[in-house]
């Protein structure tokens, strides 16, 4: 039986909203319409859409509800993988880049020491954690996979985008922009929030974590000329980071990276409340820059008496570090 016809009956049982049937009906059909633009046959990933049906079946049933600190769920279903093969048909892996493979190296010989390391990086696309791992997946296979991503509240209510999150090791907050929605949320979501900055630091403790943030507290998006932008830096979110790393007592390092996903899977041109946004895919290469270690107490503007400017300062600086490496990205 076709997805489609699959999708159709679980919507007549009411197992799918019309909404998602909508969504997924589409989704499909544009991955089916983008591999068949590339010259490749749909009928080989028929199962990762029925996958992701009775996937979808569960979470609209009985959404699966993340603690402050998600570990990835392999067994009895391998979410990690299946992320990962979802995803694969829409890289073009033949031009897509990976730079900083030194730098890669000494992150590699740093976790082995047990110490930290934190990527401090732009964020496009709701998948750039997939697109990491494939980029990885040769040469730093266990980078990518244990990998810890702060996530935000979306990627973690989304039945759409739930089974992917289950997959990977997430540090879960509400972030600044969905803080105060709805009002009567805040105080439990603030209390969400330290709860897991509080587990973050017995990580960090702990040691041997390598950690990705998006300072800028979301998504990428295009500029009024239609060209996308690496979102500001804020100072105050590096420096929350920074400080909690330091009360770790266990080294941490702090690298720049710079990520080009955007086309595979762009967000909406708005930031939106509403949860179960239309996913537009398409296939193309995909690009990664790692970059050196960040001296975070030595930087244009460290000299600045007041703090606030001075962290400031900071962000923009490793901001630019990043944006330096996303223009020699291809276009």
């Amino acid at each position: 039986m076709s997805f489609i016809k699959r999708l159709q009956q679980y919507s007549e049982k009411k197992w799918i909203t019309e909404k998602y049937r909508a969504i997924l009906s589409d989704l499909y059909r544009c991955y089916a319409s983008t591999l068949k633009d590339h010259n490749m046959d749909i009928a080989p990933y028929e199962t990762i859409f029925d996958t992701y049906l009775d996937l979808m079946k569960e979470q609209l049933k009985e959404p699966f509800v993340f603690a402050p600190y998600h570990s990835q769920i392999l067994a009895p279903f391998d979410y990690y993988h299946y992320g990962l093969e979802f995803l694969k048909p829409l890289v073009d892996l033949s031009h897509s880049t990976l730079a900083g493979i030194d730098h890669l190296h000494q992150i590699e010989k740093e976790l082995s020491l047990g110490h930290n390391v934190i990527l401090l990086a732009n964020h496009q696309i709701e998948a750039d954690p997939q697109a990491i791992s494939i980029l990885l997946e040769k040469e730093f296979p266990k980078i990518g996979q244990n990998m810890i991503f702060v996530a935000g509240e979306r990627v973690l209510t989304d039945p759409l985008a739930i089974p992917f999150s289950m997959g990977r090791n997430l540090l879960c907050i509400y972030s600044k922009k969905y803080i105060d929605c709805p009002p009567e949320l805040k105080t439990q979501k603030q209390l969400h929030n330290k709860k897991t900055m509080e587990l973050m630091s017995e990580l960090l403790t702990e040691g041997g974590k390598c950690i990705y943030v998006a300072p800028s507290g979301g998504r990428d998006r295009p500029n009024a000329d239609g060209v996308v932008e690496v979102a500001p830096f804020d100072g105050q979110s590096i420096e929350m980071f920074y400080l909690m790393a330091r009360r770790a007592k266990t080294i941490t390092h702090f690298y720049p990276l710079a990520l080009a996903t955007y086309p595979l899977l762009p967000p909406p041109n708005t930031i939106r409340v509403e949860l179960g946004e239309e996913r537009k895919l398409q296939r193309g290469a995909i690009h990664a820059a790692f970059s050196g270690v960040i001296d975070m107490d030595l930087f244009p503007g460290s000299d600045l008496s007041d703090k606030h400017e001075r962290r400031q300062a900071r962000a923009e600086f490793i901001c630019s570090l990043v944006k330096q490496e996303y223009s020699k990205f291809p276009s």
